[in-house]
């Protein structure tokens, strides 16, 4: 979900997924310009067939509301989803003035400036309309809405992510949230009908991919019969079990209930809702020959912060609220290549230091609107709430007077893993480290969460600062 903030075209964009698992849908013909039949997908694949008059100038807005009619979902839905082009290479969330016909004939056009793929499968791709979750939604809402159909689809998108990896998650909360997915699939527990090896037989439909991959046929035709089962398969098994029905509650309640605590356990891990951008870092250096080469992250922004995943590992690199960070975005004519620059504390051999990492990206100037209106739209809400109000705030509290949670689990995948980022270490000045503290105040950026009274003021830094170490 990665969005286009400043383009004309579209707002948004998403990481590509793998190109083994390329979908050849299509809902607005590139050749017909006036075609009336329109299909809008829905997360789980299934379709909405659409007859739309004036389908060249139709916008956004009124395509949702035409989704919105024929699925027969409360006003709240015009909030809570977006309507999104996406294929393998791209996705994108469009505003409500665009038109969908006119940015699928630019889809081109936004590939080249905005992927690295080739040339031949920038031509032969294609987008499919879809109905998605609206990146801007407030997730806190979500838990206030009482309409099935809408919490059915926003379970759906949550478990989409949660199985494909693009929330990482821990093995323990795989194990609850597969549970409920057993529940919400399968019925209640019984214990004829759901044993052990029955779940197994569908484990990816329960389990994240990368957690319950068995391997490969050799793999398995070695494993020795009666081997011990692994222990997330006993972890689902046995929280399956213990998934509680309330006394008295019918199914349609029971369902309400079981979406609600999948979103709520969701909910806690903190890139939930976000917008997904492809980039990638520098590895440390290793070996004798210090080589280190580059590996590939996704960066993902809501409204509350940014945090850099590891695509391979699945888990956190760095979770940065916005009072905690500035930001930069640098052009191919001051650097070689697209990078966005995340500024933070940390400490060097025990010296408090401003850390700089460098992410390469050409959708780094994606994600610098992105931060940009996220914080536009925290400071609005700021504003709207009237100063009596004892209403919880959308906004952060400032960094001064906030304390961390204590980690639930010392090797969280949520937890930041600055150790493993490579990064450019420096004090007040902008020289080489020295064993001073530097005032929280300096920072090479002006661009910050402007009104935090611990945020970064602008310092002149030599250029040649910025270069790696």
């Amino acid at each position: 979900m990665i969005l286009s903030w400043q383009m004309e075209g579209a707002d948004g964009a998403a990481v590509p997924p793998s190109l083994a698992d390329r979908s050849h849908r299509s809902s607005i013909s590139s050749t017909c310009a006036r075609s009336l039949d329109v299909l809008v997908y829905l997360i789980d694949d299934t379709a909405v067939q659409l007859n739309v008059e004036n389908l060249t100038s139709v916008t956004v807005h009124e395509l949702h509301r035409i989704v919105r009619d024929a699925l027969q979902f409360p006003e709240c839905a015009m909030e809570v989803f977006s309507l999104w082009l996406i294929s393998p290479l791209l996705e994108v969330q469009l505003k409500p003035k665009h038109q969908p016909y006119k940015v699928c004939r630019q889809w081109q056009e936004l590939l080249f400036r905005f992927t690295d793929c080739p040339e031949d499968e920038i031509m032969q791709d294609e987008p499919s309309l879809q109905f998605r979750r609206n990146v801007f939604f407030p997730k806190r809402r979500e838990l206030q809405i009482e309409n099935e159909a809408v919490l059915r689809l926003l379970y759906e998108e949550a478990k989409f992510n949660i199985l494909e990896g693009r929330y990482p998650c821990d093995a323990e909360d795989c194990e609850q949230l597969g549970a409920l997915v057993c529940r919400l699939q399968l019925g209640p527990y019984d214990q004829d009908q759901h044993t052990a090896c029955a779940l197994k037989e569908k484990l990816e439909s329960f389990l994240p991919a990368h957690l319950c991959r068995r391997g490969h046929s050799l793999l398995a035709a070695l494993r020795k019969r009666g081997a011990k089962q692994p222990a997330y398969e006993q972890g689902l098994f046995q929280a399956y079990q213990a998934v509680r029905e309330e006394a008295a509650c019918g199914e349609p309640e029971a369902l309400l209930q079981h979406y609600r605590a999948y979103l709520q356990r969701c909910h806690q891990l903190p890139y939930y809702g976000c917008a997904f951008f492809y980039g990638e870092i520098d590895k440390p250096a290793q070996g004798f020959l210090h080589r280190g080469g580059r590996k590939a992250v996704s960066v993902a922004i809501s409204l509350e912060g940014v945090y850099v995943i590891d695509s391979k590992e699945k888990h956190v690199l760095l979770g940065l609220q916005f009072q905690e960070l500035s930001w930069d975005h640098t052009y191919p004519d001051e650097e070689e290549e697209h990078i966005l620059w995340l500024e933070f504390d940390g400490e060097s051999e025990g010296t408090l230091v401003n850390k700089l990492l460098k992410i390469y990206s050409k959708q780094a100037e994606l994600m610098n609107g992105l931060i940009e209106y996220c914080i536009e739209l925290n400071a609005a809400a700021e504003a709207s709430v009237p100063e009596n109000s004892t209403s919880q705030s959308p906004t952060l509290t400032p960094l001064a007077s906030r304390q961390r949670p204590k980690l639930r689990r010392q090797n969280s995948v949520v937890s930041s893993r600055i150790q493993h980022l490579t990064t450019i270490d420096y004090i007040e000045d902008g020289k080489e480290i020295k064993r001073v503290k530097p005032k929280r105040t300096a920072s090479f950026f002006s661009r910050q969460f402007s009104h935090s009274p611990t945020a970064y003021s602008a310092v002149q830094a030599p250029a040649e600062s910025l270069e790696q170490g």
